[in-house]
Formats: structure tokens, C-alpha cells, sequence
């Protein structure tokens, strides 16, 4: 008999100009880091701390997300921290069957600076250009950089699914 689940997940960024109208968006796979697979064994079979809360942060242009990043050490991509929040916003996420989302409640990002940004991460920590907690996943933009200005809003929409492989 085998037995096999599969973990991952999906970011939705919208970007609205200052004016409100929506100038692009992406939907893009991540990756779940070694780091992030560990924390759910932990957590879900083994008793281990829980994380309460979650945070979405936003990667530079072009990141290269590998397996063994973690908010420590991520070589292939820094984070974006040009926007108005002090925190990186909270991920605020409900679940239906297999699948948790946080699709009533965005993450917003308030731009008020210009950047490139290639993508999204979910961490454990809420600090803002910090490099401490767990990096549960990280991924790029499928459709390439994307430029925002100061005024824009991104929302960023995480869906995250376990489903079994059927093997």
C-alpha cells in the first residue's frame, strides 16, 4: 500500500493605481520550502509549536526560490518593503475541506515608493524586512516583473491545499 499527500499552494497579486483601476495581475504556483514542510510534521504530527498568526511579504524582481531558503537565508531574493504598513500584513485565512484561503480577506500592501516586485512569500514573523521565524513558501510571478508606483495597492490572495496523490 502507498501512501502519498501532496502540499501547495497558489498566490493571486492584483495591483490597483492610485485612481482604483486595476492595472495588472498574476497568479502564480509557489514553493513550499524544506523549511515550511518541516514546521507542518512538527506541528500537525509531532505536537510542535503552532504558528498563530502568518504574514505575507512581497520578493524583488526576478527571485530564484530554492528548497533550503528560509528567512535566514534566502540568496536567490530580497524582500520588498516599499509600502506604508509597519508590518508585513497579517494573513488572515479560513479553511474549506482541503483548502485554506484567504480570499475574503486580501493582504493589502500600500505602495508608497517605486519597485520592482517578482513575487510573494508567507512567513511566520510580521517584521518588515525581517529575517528571523519560518518561511513557510515562497514563489515568482509567472508573467514576470512587475513595476508599482508610489499610491498603488497590491492584494495578495494565498490558497494553500493538501490533497492525497491518489497512488
Amino acid at each position: 500500500m502507498k501512501a502519498k499527500a501532496k502540499f501547495g499552494g497558489r498566490f493571486r497579486v492584483e495591483c490597483y493605481g492610485p485612481d482604483g483601476r486595476l492595472k495588472w495581475r498574476d497568479t502564480f504556483e509557489n514553493l513550499v520550502t524544506n523549511q515550511g514542510l518541516q514546521y507542518l510534521l512538527d506541528a500537525g504530527l509531532l505536537g510542535g509549536a503552532q504558528v498563530g498568526t502568518w504574514y505575507v511579504g512581497l520578493t524583488d524582481g526576478t527571485p530564484t526560490v530554492a528548497a533550503g531558503d528560509t528567512m535566514t537565508s534566502h540568496a536567490g531574493w530580497t524582500e520588498v518593503t516599499a509600502y506604508s504598513e509597519a508590518t508585513r500584513p497579517a494573513y488572515s485565512g479560513s479553511r474549506t475541506n482541503q483548502t485554506v484561503s484567504n480570499s475574503s480577506s486580501k493582504a493589502a500592501f500600500s505602495i508608497n515608493g517605486t519597485a520592482t516586485v517578482g513575487g510573494a512569500f508567507l512567513a511566520s514573523d510580521s517584521t518588515k524586512g525581517g529575517t528571523t521565524g519560518t518561511l513557510l513558501c515562497a514563489g515568482a510571478f509567472s508573467a514576470g516583473d512587475k513595476a508599482v508606483g508610489s499610491g498603488d495597492t497590491l492584494n495578495v490572495q494565498y490558497d494553500f491545499s493538501a490533497a492525497d496523490d491518489g497512488a
